[in-house]
């Protein structure tokens, strides 16, 4: 499974509400954030959507996770925080690895513009693949 596989489906069905443990994201368009160096290209991760359309409420499994870790965790906004409350490596590499998936072209190195660009995409992606998705999280 990819990584962004990974993420979709630990936030999608965080608690085992899942049969589908191979649940890959949907195919679908990346699109380059103001001044984010991201070209518009096909995020090509192979399979099909998990659920249907707006119908799991991302914000609740995450808060439920987030209410259960011991951690502050600022997964609103940060993508570091994000994958740290659903147990995923947060490396500096393994962020890079999600940008080479998600077919970022800005520079890697300048991680701060790369990690604000990831954690749009990873919520775009979420969306894509049946989250619900509240407008806060699309900003």
């Amino acid at each position: 499974m990819s990584f962004l596989g990974s993420i979709v489906s630990k936030i999608l069905h965080p608690f085992g509400g899942s049969s589908d443990a191979q649940a890959k994201p949907a195919d679908a368009p990346a699109s380059a954030p103001a001044g984010g160096g991201a070209a518009e290209s096909p995020a090509s991760t192979g399979g099909g959507t998990t659920a249907a359309p707006g119908s799991i409420d991302i914000e609740a499994n995450l808060a439920k996770l987030a209410a259960d870790n011991p951690q502050k965790l600022n997964w609103k906004t940060s993508i570091v925080d994000l994958l740290k409350l659903i147990d995923l490596d947060s490396s500096l590499s393994a962020r890079q690895k999600l940008a080479d998936e998600l077919h970022y072209t800005g520079d890697k190195n300048d991680s701060a513009t790369m990690n604000v660009w990831l954690h749009k995409q990873v919520i775009k992606k979420l969306e894509e693949n049946g989250g619900k998705v509240p407008a806060d999280l699309k900003d």
